[in-house]
């Protein structure tokens, strides 16, 4: 036979059997408390699916550009309608060619509601039209995340849709990707 220990008992303190407890476990005020916490916790856990969501959050991606899109809606009585704030500056501050400004602000038009919320853009990496294109990608991720009906109308728009095409690598014995060097036939 194998020697198993037995969970020591403190001293002193009798157990139920011993003390003639019934086997009905009394609600002690610690027990009240820990119930009570439970029940408050699911209170909350309600109140917060009801109450909507400060902000609505997504990544847009284009080439080697990573755009973080934080979607806020705005009060009835706001001044900041419709402001988009991309590294600290208002979009058309951060993009000065007019083609850009609208490529971020397409996925709100769209939805005619470029005055409802308002967005902070965190964007690194690439160029100008690739960190354009990762900011329209975030906005309309974010727009879907605020309102699934939407989801129709930005893919059909082509917002929703990850653009897969990258630069090409370098082969060797090559110029490029593909120019090869110059041929003089002799």
């Amino acid at each position: 036979m194998t020697d198993v220990k037995k969970p020591r008992r403190k001293v002193g303190i009798p157990t139920r059997k011993a003390s003639g407890e019934s086997s009905k476990i009394k609600k002690t005020p610690l027990k009240k408390a820990l119930v009570k916490k439970a029940k408050d916790k699911a209170l909350v856990k309600k109140k917060a699916a009801i109450d909507p969501k400060r902000y609505f959050e997504a990544v847009g991606r284009r080439k080697k550009s990573v755009a973080r899109v934080r979607l806020f809606t705005c009060r009835p009585f706001e001044d900041s309608k419709g402001k988009i704030n991309i590294n600290g500056k208002f979009y058309t501050d951060f993009f000065s060619i007019f083609e850009f400004q609208q490529i971020v602000a397409d996925p709100l038009k769209k939805m005619k509601s470029l005055n409802r919320f308002e967005a902070t853009v965190k964007v690194k990496g690439g160029g100008s039209r690739g960190q354009a294109e990762a900011i329209r990608h975030g906005l309309a991720r974010t727009l879907v995340e605020f309102n699934p009906d939407f989801s129709k109308k930005l893919k059909r728009a082509g917002f929703l849709t990850r653009d897969p095409r990258r630069k090409e690598r370098k082969k060797p014995g090559l110029k490029k990707a593909r120019r090869a060097p110059q041929w003089s036939k002799r």
